[in-house]
């Protein structure tokens, strides 16, 4: 929190502590820092990323000390428990800013490939095309490549739903499934996230872009993962309590999915994927009997919904 401000990228503080990812090596500059108000005074971007659940309870202790110009982008990939929103919300309702102050940046950003400097690519979005374009200018560097979109709803929706999706994929691969298997859950996990994206406002094309394919892609692949890797440990026999006890980093699907699926419901949108997930992480279902339950669906035509 405390990126760049106007002029460059020197002088960067970040709130919070070293050491979720040893080995890796921060940027000259970066200086990292456990007082809100040294890392956000003065601030003129401010970027959040903290598990998406404790979103708006950060922010009310946080407000007071950012600035009443600063542009507030969020890394998060949730929606809020009970409210429902989306985390560009969150932050628009706590700290009262206009749409044209709030960012999202999401994309296939594994964190371990990111700090190694590998070559990465994301997308930028915000409603106001010049806040977007700025924070593009702001964010590219030599091995990070950021797009702009406009689409706020289909890049946060990306964001979340990859997710869900990559922990069915973990349980999938934890049970010894192939890539047929991993393959079909990728590609109606995208069809289920498009619905719910177009259904709340989203341009369909932004869900076959970064933060919609490209994201999925990467979090359902990847031992990197977090989500992928705790679905696979479930799939392979554990049980959800000795997955919890052992995962270090969040897993942000296991609790939005709950908030993913009712925002679903609440539109209509049918989301059989995320409903498995959910019954599986929260209401004592078997890996065994979601996939029963998904595979016996009646049969649709391929788009549906859409």
């Amino acid at each position: 929190m405390g990126p760049p401000g106007r002029g460059g990228r020197r002088g960067q503080r970040v709130l919070g502590e070293p050491g979720l990812l040893p080995g890796g090596h921060a940027q000259r500059g970066l200086r990292a820092t456990t007082d809100p108000a040294e890392a956000l005074t003065g601030a003129r971007v401010v970027v959040l990323a903290v598990p998406s659940q404790t979103l708006r309870e950060n922010l009310a202790s946080w407000r007071g000390h950012i600035a009443e110009d600063a542009v507030v982008v969020s890394l998060m990939k949730g929606v809020e428990l009970g409210t429902l929103m989306r985390m560009s919300q969150v932050v628009g309702e706590v700290l009262g800013l206009p749409r044209e102050r709030i960012a999202v940046v999401s994309g296939p950003n594994l964190a371990r490939e990111i700090i190694e400097r590998q070559p990465a690519t994301a997308v930028v979005a915000c409603p106001h095309e010049e806040t977007a374009v700025h924070l593009q200018g702001l964010f590219k560097s030599a091995y990070f490549r950021p797009y702009t979109s406009t689409d706020l709803v289909g890049v946060e929706i990306g964001g979340a739903m990859k997710n869900v999706i990559g922990l069915a994929v973990g349980v999938a691969e934890g049970m010894g499934f192939g890539d047929n298997t991993k393959a079909s859950l990728i590609t109606r996990g995208l069809a289920e996230t498009t619905r719910l994206a177009v259904t709340l406002g989203a341009d369909e094309h932004t869900l076959s872009g970064l933060a919609g394919m490209g994201d999925l892609v990467a979090t359902c692949s990847s031992p990197l993962s977090r989500n992928r890797t705790f679905g696979e440990k479930l799939g392979a026999g554990k049980t959800l309590e000795q997955v919890v006890a052992e995962t270090k980093q969040t897993a942000e699907g296991v609790k939005s999915s709950e908030s993913i699926l009712e925002l679903g419901w609440t539109h209509g949108v049918d989301m059989p994927i995320t409903e498995a997930v959910v019954k599986m992480m929260h209401h004592d279902m078997s890996p065994a009997q979601a996939l029963l339950a998904f595979m016996s669906r009646s049969t649709k035509p391929e788009r549906y919904g859409v």
